[in-house]
């Protein structure tokens, strides 16, 4: 991948290209920044201009070997970790296991979602995570002579969810890595860091694309059709993976409001038959689907908070969200706003700890029923 596929973050690309020209590359480089915002693809592309035979002032030639190992993702001195799933038959799984699965998968998704990733390797109620295994194989692979690139590049995508056991087991391997050796981090979530892994890494914060970059890659996006891409990108808010969904009309997305739209309307009448029949309908549709539905809930709550407020220009909904929100919108106020989120965070963390889904949902409704209320 290169630089110039990597929609906006220009301030960091010039950062990036400049600490190599300098040759003042860190070796370990932490990215923090939203999902959809083209961090993972950054360091992506970070990694082949590092290695790219004949690179510009800008960016990689993109046609060089290196640059065409990169894009196909087989470089041999290129490491990537992810989170993988354990299985009957793959009882401690490492990154290679699942390298095939995570080529075809990222070529495909640039902008990568964990809940996708989650949904492409396991059945629903597995979450993927960085296990201990891991550890002993980065350290391997990163101990052996390059192959035939000045570095060596392990990227490691979703860092927080490592175990604590192996994040403190590639610590001196991240403090002192062999020579010309970079680690690239990639998290969403840096609070779920070891605060060593933090300190070992210089840190570099990406923000959500800019709503003009975004707007004109999607001007000239397959899916467009007659969609204005300022408008897209406005309901988007800065996340590709969103203006993605939008324009394929995705279903994941619509359910999610449904769902939403379900609670409330059972909440504010106190149906209690019809709470509990949601929660159970919410409690078998897997946990990648059950967390993807939770930020939903926190986002749309947002949005329907600043309608209220009458705050068109910080407001990002569809046309059926907007229709919606045109009465839900003054049942979310000052006086309920942070209970509701507070709700939906509590849920959220409990589904992704693997606690009983049903009881989850059981307890959100009812407490939702009462919040909308106030």
């Amino acid at each position: 991948m290169q630089f110039k596929e990597v929609i906006g973050q220009n301030p960091t690309k010039e950062l990036l290209i400049q600490l190599a020209r300098e040759h003042r590359v860190p070796h370990a480089i932490l990215l923090i920044g939203p999902h959809g915002n083209g961090k993972l693809g950054l360091a992506l592309a970070f990694g082949q201009y590092l290695n790219c035979k004949n690179k510009t002032e800008y960016d990689s030639c993109g046609v060089c070997s290196s640059c065409l190992k990169y894009r196909k993702l087989i470089h041999p001195d290129l490491h990537f970790t992810f989170p993988v799933i354990k299985t009957s038959s793959l009882t401690k799984p490492t990154s290679t296991d699942y390298l095939p699965k995570w080529r075809e998968f990222f070529l495909a998704n640039p902008y990568p979602l964990y809940e996708r990733w989650n949904q492409y390797i396991a059945e629903e109620n597995k979450q993927g995570m960085i296990y201990v295994d891991e550890a002993s194989e980065i350290i391997q692979k990163l101990n052996k002579k390059s192959y035939e690139a000045e570095y060596k590049v392990s990227l490691i995508w979703l860092p927080e969810t490592m175990n604590a056991t192996c994040a403190n087991k590639i610590l001196k391997i991240l403090e002192e890595p062999p020579a010309n050796t970079i680690f690239i981090l990639v998290t969403e979530e840096e609070q779920k860091l070891l605060s060593t892994i933090r300190s070992r890494c210089q840190t570099i914060r990406l923000p959500k694309i800019n709503e003009k970059d975004l707007a004109e890659a999607l001007s000239n996006h397959p899916s467009i059709g007659g969609n204005n891409p300022a408008v897209v990108a406005r309901i988007a808010n800065g996340n590709y993976i969103l203006a993605e969904e939008f324009l394929l009309d995705d279903e994941v997305r619509k359910y999610n409001h449904l769902q939403y739209a379900a609670l409330m309307r059972y909440g504010y009448s106190r149906k209690l038959p019809d709470l509990l029949a949601w929660a159970d309908e919410l409690s078998a549709i897997g946990r990648t689907r059950q967390i993807s539905f939770l930020r939903y809930c926190s986002e749309f709550t947002r949005e329907n908070f600043m309608a209220n407020f009458r705050q068109p220009d910080l407001v990002t909904m569809d046309e059926n969200e907007e229709k919606f929100a045109s009465k839900f919108a003054p049942f979310i106020q000052e006086k309920n706003v942070i209970h509701l989120f507070t709700e939906f965070e509590k849920s959220l963390r409990d589904v992704a700890s693997n606690g009983n889904a049903k009881a989850i949902f059981t307890d959100m409704a009812i407490k939702v029923s009462k919040l909308i209320r106030l």
